[in-house]
């Protein structure tokens, strides 16, 4: 008989030290534990449903979930601790903040307020008497709760668009708040239900233009290639078309650059300019993608003439699509030698498709200007502002809206430029 009570004893100490000592994290519905550890089958029994008072960092095999569960909470608003400055111009790609000095200093007066006093709050404003949870000394009171299966709900009728402001110097401005913009929808005012600067994943596609007429250019197309590639995101996702005569997708998407530039080495340059078929491919392997957010970049000089797809076929597609296309249009200058009737519908043509999708087109000269025209895209597409809003029109009558987003900037900046999609 004290043998019983022994070992009883003894498993009463093991379920109190592993209450006690056991990687849990602060989460609502959610309990960690390894299996074999008596927490484990403790909890197993409670149910799933607990708020714990103790926090911890999730395993490696949750790390993906718990990333995505913050993704969905919000963005991170744009830091606007600096002021802006437009006297001296800087280079091209790098981001200014827009957000005036007084808002900053008036933040970080009453965070350095809070802290001499000794209080600090949780992040995201979350109190201590939200977490249904209570800490005494070394105990953790575990709180059970009701399990809710309220379906999820999609609002369909939300329209997302992707906006990039510039500065005079043509440098990315971010610091900018939802009050700045105002949105319209065939000439509407709508209200602005979402709004995020985060640094969201992103699905690129790649079309490389490797027709004769890039012979001289190709080598430095593909070290800027590269250089966008290397510069990308964990996250991010790339798919990789080139194109003479026909298009080819040389790469599905992957997030392995390394991939790409083994591929990619390979390009030769020759043949006719598919440049339309090219794009129409391109647009098609987007919807494969894995993210929200999609851009489509064009490496070309710009001309094309064996296409089967019309420029109608290919402007359409654009509209259809929920991607923006970056052009960077290659051309020789106009004194150098006469150019051919497609190569001189070029521009215009790449300048179009990027103005409708609500990207940009970039013009150079000098092929050793690539690599700085890449880098400049690449820190764009992180420098964003999202912008979702609800039609106050839902009558679906099939024909294409013109969206146009304005800006209002704080005072003491210069005139900005906007590019969103219409």
């Amino acid at each position: 008989m004290r043998d019983v009570f022994r070992r009883s004893a003894l498993r009463r100490a093991t379920w109190t030290a592993a209450l006690l000592s056991a990687p849990v994290c602060l989460a609502t519905g959610s309990v960690r534990s390894k299996p074999g550890n008596p927490l484990h089958y403790l909890l197993a029994l409670l149910g799933p449903s607990f708020v714990l008072a103790q926090g911890d960092q999730a395993s490696p095999q949750e790390q993906p979930q718990a990333d995505a569960a913050k993704q969905a909470a919000g963005s991170k608003p744009a830091d606007a601790s600096k002021q802006y400055q437009s006297t001296a111009p800087a280079p091209a790609g790098t981001p200014v903040d827009g957000k005036a000095q007084q808002a900053a200093t008036g933040a970080a007066t009453g965070a350095a307020t809070g802290a001499a006093a000794g209080k600090t709050d949780p992040p995201n404003g979350a109190k201590a008497d939200l977490l249904n949870g209570e800490k005494k000394g070394a105990e953790i009171t575990v709180t059970r709760h009701p399990i809710h299966t309220t379906p999820i709900q999609v609002d369909v009728n939300l329209v997302v668009v992707n906006v990039t402001v510039t500065d005079p110097y043509d440098r990315i401005v971010t610091g900018l708040d939802q009050d700045n913009f105002a949105v319209y929808d065939e000439k509407v005012s709508q209200r602005i239900v979402a709004f995020s600067t985060e640094d969201a994943p992103i699905s690129v596609g790649m079309i490389f233009d490797s027709s004769g007429s890039m012979s001289d250019k190709i080598e430095k197309s593909k070290e800027a290639a590269l250089q966008f590639f290397k510069t990308s995101n964990p996250q991010d996702e790339f798919m990789l078309i080139n194109f003479n005569e026909r298009p080819n997708l040389i790469s599905a998407f992957t997030s392995k650059f390394e991939n790409l530039e083994d591929r990619l080495i390979t390009v030769r340059a020759g043949g006719k300019t598919a440049l339309l078929d090219a794009i129409y491919l391109g647009l098609s392997e987007m919807k494969k993608a894995t993210t929200n957010r999609k851009a489509l970049l064009v490496i070309s000089d710009g001309g094309d003439n064996h296409s089967r797809y019309t420029e109608r076929d290919v402007k359409k597609a654009v509209k259809e699509a929920d991607v923006e296309i970056y052009a960077v249009g290659i051309f020789e200058p106009l004194s150098s030698r006469g150019r051919t009737t497609e190569e001189a519908g070029g521009p215009g043509l790449l300048s179009e498709l990027a103005e409708v999708s609500g990207g940009r087109m970039f013009s150079v000269e000098d092929p050793n200007e690539l690599p700085d025209i890449m880098e400049k895209i690449s820190i764009e597409l992180r420098n964003q502002y999202v912008i979702g809003y609800k039609p106050s029109n839902l009558v679906r009558d099939g024909r294409w809206r013109r969206i146009k987003v304005k800006l209002s900037p704080p005072k003491g900046l210069p005139p900005l430029q906007v590019y969103s999609r219409t």
